[in-house]
């Protein structure tokens, strides 16, 4: 017997269904360098708009900050979040991760976690990607990854106001309609950038996600905590508060990151202590050959 479907029906503010897309092509990131990318898709399944972020892992502090990005994007929170059993989600037996739930937690929304190898239960975002197939990605160049995504909000926008082809109306005046169920967006959304404590090394370098970033060589053998965003690397004393080091996070790998007053200051370091400036004797060779009896 052939699978068969009911029509289903949406309650506005009800449901958004969420999922990771894929483009077709690595993502130019900076130095020469391209990295896979995936973009956290979100779309309100009664007014039909939709937002996406770039990430670059499917580790729960990406996906769950492109998550919250989307949603800002959109504006307002549903009643619930729609996932497949994504890892970062899925932990396992239908229930959430703990990063996940925490998410949720303190949003003050539910979610639905559907069951394994049910594409057509989120149907609604399935036909967006391959919209974004067809419609965004052919034709485009990108410069990094802040150009993709800047030329992704864009493309969003534009697709926000058009008229959908199923609900016969603009996604964007449906939300309108929609955000009256909604509930608002929080002054702040949850934190997660990524935590550790560590001790500043004799070689003051950090390594994050491939990277090595200076530390502040003033502070060697003092314990730091070091802070992770989409954007930066920090690096604070714990028991001064002092700043160690603030960079800029990039996507590319294999590079050593070195801050100019970093450097300065390993210079200044080294210039008390010169090699060079130290008297070493020669010894004269005559005397190996009184030594050493020909």
């Amino acid at each position: 017997m052939r699978r068969t479907f009911q029509r289903t029906v949406y309650r506005p503010g009800e449901l958004a269904q969420c999922d990771l897309w894929e483009p077709r092509d690595a993502i130019p990131v900076g130095y020469g360098q391209r990295r896979r990318g995936y973009v956290v898709t979100v779309e309100l399944c009664w007014s039909r708009v939709v937002a996406g972020t770039l990430v670059f892992s499917k580790e729960p502090p990406d996906v769950l900050w492109g998550l919250g990005r989307s949603l800002e994007r959109i504006g307002a929170l549903p009643e619930k979040l729609v996932w497949d059993r994504e890892g970062a989600i899925h932990a396992g037996g239908g229930h959430p991760t703990d990063a996940f739930a925490g998410f949720c937690g303190q949003l003050g929304v539910g979610w639905v976690i559907l069951a394994a190898a049910d594409p057509q239960a989120k149907g609604v975002l399935e036909r967006s990607h391959r919209f974004m197939r067809s419609n965004f990605e052919p034709g485009r160049r990108f410069v990094n990854e802040a150009d993709f995504q800047l030329q992704f909000d864009g493309w969003c926008d534009k697709v926000n106001q058009r008229v959908h082809r199923t609900v016969r109306a603009v996604p964007i005046e449906r939300l309108e309609l929609e955000r009256e169920r909604m509930r608002p967006l929080p002054e702040r959304l949850p934190d997660l950038d990524r935590r550790l404590a560590t001790r500043v090394p004799q070689q003051p370098y950090l390594r994050v996600d491939r990277n090595d970033y200076s530390l502040d060589p003033a502070f060697a053998g003092r314990r730091v905590e070091v802070r992770v965003s989409q954007t930066q690397v920090t690096a604070i004393v714990l028991d001064t508060g002092e700043l160690a080091c603030q960079h800029r996070r990039v996507f590319a790998g294999g590079l050593t990151l070195t801050a100019e007053e970093h450097q300065r200051e390993l210079e200044r370091l080294r210039s008390r202590h010169p090699g060079r400036d130290i008297d070493v004797e020669r010894r004269p060779l005559a005397r190996y050959d009184q030594l050493i009896p020909a």
